[in-house]
């Protein structure tokens, strides 16, 4: 392997500045913001964002609060608590092409360093946009390099290093070595393994945010280290399109709480119901036609939120019950819900041979409905609402935030949490996330 050290990415991460991006990636990055914020936000309400809270508070002491509880953390305990929280509900962002979710990978280390920094909003979506970029491309480059499919945790690390790098400001030289610990030491994630077998272990995200901000601590402790993959000659053009085409506008998003691979039959089936007018009683049984991650996904009673999340049965029997899924339906409380155990019985699941020759570049589904009065429905081919081609756009991820937090934010409420996430970007992140925790204070006995 040839190794060469050009310090162009590190010259990227450090160097580009909001006025220079264009106005196309600036609202992306104002879409993010409202997105990441609202997992973090729905996140804090589950349980293992408490187990992240617990974890953080064994760490060293400090002055940082995060969205979503009244403690204090460290910048370390603050990564990890807020890595704990952001994909808790599976509702984050994703990028076709790495099979996972960049946003979420990062956005604990790159919050808790912009809390420790005391950073403007518009400094934090900066930090964002970069942070994408590095993301994904480290995520192409480490499952060409493995030939493996590492999950978010491994690919997140080095993005927490650069974005959180950034803004505790590191030099060129620092954060390559950041950079190149962290995909040293990132947690190589076999993540269908959770699919297999669901758990809090998901997609590795909490431990790829304590790698990250470990390997900015200890590079500002004085270690060194060097070669990251993004050095090879063979990955010289992921990093040569730096600041021109840019990541953030290749991600989708996610309109419903659990594995983006169960989303084309969740939609499929929430329109053709819709579209017959029929109810969940009218339903004989129901074929999944999918691609074969798909199929393979969990279809197992779960137990727990995490096991409803990773899975494919449980959330479209949800979705034929109750017309959604979202908190209310994936929460623990909702698990035990007779009429969506009894559907599961009743769906089966087929590969479709040219729906899985357009896997990873176009994830497809399409359900077959046999109904109790013997008529047979087939939906279209579906992609999920919200990919890249679908040019998500402000208005798009206002519904969607509107629809996810209802459950636990009154409509005044929602409107002033926006505002603070989209009209003021030089107002210091630190005060936001006190308005926006003041606003959870009256909501929280709710849940």
């Amino acid at each position: 392997m040839e190794f060469q050290t050009t310090y162009q990415l590190e010259e990227y991460v450090l160097n580009t500045r909001w006025e220079d991006l264009p106005a196309s990636v600036q609202e992306r990055a104002v879409v993010c913001g409202i997105d990441l914020m609202m997992a973090l936000v729905l996140g804090s309400r589950g349980e293992q964002f408490q187990n992240g809270r617990r974890m953080a508070k064994w760490m060293q002491p400090g002055n940082l609060l995060i969205p979503g509880c009244d403690d204090r953390f460290s910048f370390l305990g603050a990564a990890t608590a807020l890595g704990h929280a952001s994909n808790s509900f599976d509702i984050d962002d994703g990028h076709n092409m790495i099979k996972g979710h960049p946003g979420t990978s990062f956005i604990g280390g790159v919050m808790a360093a912009g809390l420790e920094k005391d950073i403007s909003y518009r400094e934090f979506l900066t930090a964002l946009v970069v942070s994408y970029d590095v993301a994904v491309r480290m995520g192409l480059a480490m499952q060409d390099h493995y030939q493996f499919l590492h999950s978010t945790g491994a690919y997140g690390a080095v993005a927490t290093a650069a974005g959180a790098g950034r803004i505790l400001g590191l030099t060129r030289e620092q954060l390559n070595t950041a950079i190149s610990m962290a995909e040293f030491h990132a947690p190589m994630t076999p993540v269908m393994r959770a699919v297999a077998y669901p758990s809090m272990n998901k997609d590795g995200v909490p431990f790829g945010a304590m790698i990250g901000a470990l390997a900015v601590l200890d590079t500002l402790a004085g270690e060194t280290a060097k070669t990251h993959l993004l050095e090879l000659d063979e990955y010289r053009d992921l990093v040569a399109s730096l600041g021109k085409t840019y990541e953030i506008m290749n991600l989708y998003f996610k309109p419903y709480t659990c594995c983006r691979w169960a989303h084309q039959p969740i939609q499929a089936s929430v329109e053709l119901m819709a579209a017959q007018h029929l109810t969940y009683e009218d339903v004989a049984s129901v074929t999944v036609h999918t691609f074969h991650s798909a199929a393979q996904l969990s279809k197992i009673v779960p137990k727990d939120t995490d096991e409803a999340q990773y899975n494919i049965a449980y959330p479209v029997a949800a979705a034929i019950i109750h017309g959604d899924v979202g908190f209310c339906q994936i929460c623990n409380n909702a698990l035990d819900d007779q009429r969506v155990l009894e559907m599961m019985k009743h769906l089966s699941f087929t590969v479709d041979p040219e729906l899985d020759r357009q896997f990873p570049e176009k994830r497809l589904a399409w359900v077959e409905f046999i109904l109790k009065d013997g008529r047979i429905l087939r939906s279209k081919v579906y992609a999920a609402d919200g990919e890249a081609s679908d040019n998500v756009d402000r208005n798009w991820i206002l519904r969607k935030f509107h629809r996810i937090t209802a459950p636990f934010l009154s409509p005044q409420d929602q409107q002033l949490m926006l505002e603070l996430l989209t009209t003021d970007p030089d107002r210091k992140l630190r005060d936001i996330v006190i308005d926006i925790n003041h606003i959870l204070k009256g909501h929280a006995a709710e849940l």
